[in-house]
């Protein structure tokens, strides 16, 4: 992620204000994590250091966050040194990904004394250190020792050192002509590269847009660096120097059409052209609490929902085996007249067979052509007795035919549930959603009750839209949801959708009693294949009908309903428009 140094820089710029504020309390929610609350003028505030390797941050934070029941001894370790300490300076070695915080706190025996908080922000290295007034190392949230690193310990007691530095240059200091010269002097290598080993503190996403905007576009080298190539490349670092010193940056998340998150920075996003969207930020700290948080959202969803995934798919490989076997039964049933043929030529010609015989060759009088069929017949039983037989299997091939058709009905209807929930849960966006999947599950008794311990979901509404000719359109979360929302909230006279044979969400147009334009139902139909497995395809059928003609058959799953009265479109679903219809 893109949390260089200079986007340090601006969370230092921003935190500044904490300097004399005291610390209230202290919390260690996560192995990684620390929460320091503060007590200052304008208020209180909480900012969260992350040592994590793949979240390493520190900014204020509006979100909840839970605390374990017993904190743990690096927590306590804190406490015991910043307890109600005082904020003195926070300080940054140019653009180093390191913020030093200072504190005046009171030792063991009354007296004052300055402890700083070393915020290490350096990936898998990321690392928070308790540095007491003389240097030394007091303990840290992670402690480096010889078989972890050869270079530099972290260890109690330990004199602090700084991480080791390289030559590269800071665009906050340095001159046009200094950035020049060095530019020059670097190795030849993509422009976006050489940028990156000249400068310290950026991230690959910062240099790749300055390259961008450098080159318009196009890939060069160093060696091709045009005059105008180079003015550009000045001008671009020297408006992010002005924007870095004077606050004026412009802080921006990258999501992909999806909005699945991607990337962020302090600078505006162009790089991506229409593949990419931006959404812009009024300040670094609330960027990285947006960005985290959904991050951290998302994984605990991802976490909470693998079980649940990995037993769908299992249950829909269980059905899948299932209804393979049963459907090969059912063509051995097939061949049940062949049975009852050959106990009619028995009776037939019963006066000349006699028992103890364990073949006989008849004539078959259903035929056009008399064919003679070789009938198979059990020695030990009499002529007639092997006749009886034959009805017999016949008789259970007739009742075995009746019941494999119901149970591959009923087989593939439960294996299209399945296939439904699976969707919804792929499509979900809060551990609400998938909740609310799971308590499903459990009332349909494919999982136990007893397991959902936490608290009940919060009640979910639809997804809402409104189409460009101002109709409200409803999408249904979930298979309960579906049904509560096509059999209940909806009005005869509205109009449900839903793509064709293809598991996906109910989506309703409330007309209220009003006849939509074709672009309403178009827009509709692109909604109902969007939010469905053929989200990713191409000229998807939606079928769409009147509620009135939407019946739900008794004793059918969640969201399984027969429409009739209905006409089919096809669209092909589009991300853009569905976040502009978004209400």
């Amino acid at each position: 992620m893109a949390l260089d140094g200079a986007f340090l820089y601006a969370v230092k710029s921003e935190l500044d204000f904490l300097i004399g504020a005291r610390i209230d309390k202290i919390h260690q929610p996560s192995k990684d994590e620390i929460i320091l609350a503060f007590r200052a003028q304008g208020g209180n505030f909480r900012l969260i250091i992350s040592a994590s390797a793949n979240a390493a941050r520190v900014h204020i934070t509006r979100a909840a966050v839970e605390n374990p029941k017993s904190p743990p001894m690096f927590c306590m370790l804190l406490r015991k040194h910043l307890g109600n300490g005082k904020l003195l300076s926070i300080r940054q070695d140019g653009l180093e990904r390191i913020l030093y915080f200072d504190f005046e706190a009171m030792n063991e025996i009354g007296d004052m004394v300055k402890v700083t908080l070393a915020i290490e922000i350096m990936g898998r290295c990321s690392n928070l250190i308790i540095i007491n007034s003389d240097g030394k190392i007091i303990d840290s949230i992670k402690r480096v020792d010889e078989e972890m690193s050869r270079e530099r310990l972290v260890l109690p007691g330990m004199k602090y050192t700084y991480p080791p530095r390289d030559g590269r240059i800071s665009i906050l200091t340095s001159t046009k002509n200094e950035m020049k010269e060095a530019i020059l002097s670097a190795k030849n290598d993509e422009l976006s590269k050489c940028l990156i080993k000249t400068f310290e503190g950026i991230s690959p996403i910062f240099v790749r847009e300055c390259a961008f905007y450098a080159a318009k576009g196009k890939d060069v080298t160093k060696d091709e660096i045009t005059e105008d190539i180079m003015d550009r490349i000045l001008f671009y670092l020297a408006n992010v120097q002005k924007n870095l010193l004077n606050r004026t940056n412009s802080f921006n998340v990258v999501l992909d059409k999806e909005n699945n998150l991607k990337d962020f920075s302090f600078v505006g996003i162009h790089q991506y052209g229409n593949l990419m969207i931006t959404r812009e930020f009024p300040s670094a700290c609330e960027t990285l609490d947006y960005f985290y948080a959904e991050r951290d959202a998302i994984s605990r969803m991802k976490q909470r929902s693998n079980d649940l995934l990995k037993f769908l798919v299992n249950t829909s490989d269980r059905l899948t085996r299932k209804i393979s076997a049963q459907k090969e039964e059912l063509i051995v049933c097939a061949e049940r007249d062949a049975l009852k043929i050959k106990g009619d030529l028995i009776s037939a010609n019963i006066y000349k067979l006699e028992k103890g015989i364990s073949a006989v060759n008849l004539e078959n009088f259903y035929s056009e052509n008399n064919e003679t069929v070789t009938i198979n017949m059990n020695p030990r039983l009499s002529p007639s007795q092997n006749a009886q037989q034959y009805y017999s299997e016949y008789r259970k091939a007739v009742t075995a035919e009746k019941k494999l058709t119901e149970l591959i009905v009923k087989g593939e209807e439960e294996l299209l549930y399945i296939d439904s929930v699976f969707d919804a849960i792929t499509r979900s966006n809060s551990e609400d959603e998938v909740l609310e999947l799971r308590l499903e599950l459990a009332e349909q008794g494919y999982i136990k009750s007893n397991k959902l311990k936490s608290k009940p979901p919060k009640q979910q509404k639809p997804l809402e839209f409104l189409s460009s000719d101002g109709f409200t359109i409803l999408v249904g979360r979930n298979n309960k949801q579906n049904d509560k929302l096509t059999l209940k909230t909806a009005e005869k006279t509205d109009i449900w959708l839903h793509t064709h044979d293809i598991t996906g969400s109910h989506t309703v147009i409330i007309t209220e009693d009003k006849i939509p334009p074709d672009r309403t139902i178009e827009e509709a139909a692109i909604l109902a294949a969007y939010n469905s497995r053929a989200r990713n395809s191409a000229q998807v059928p939606v079928d769409y009908a009147y509620i009135k003609y939407v019946k739900k058959p008794a004793g059918a799953k969640p969201g399984m309903v027969i429409f009739t009265n209905n006409k089919t479109a096809y669209v092909t679903p589009d991300s853009e428009l569905v976040n502009k219809l978004k209400v």
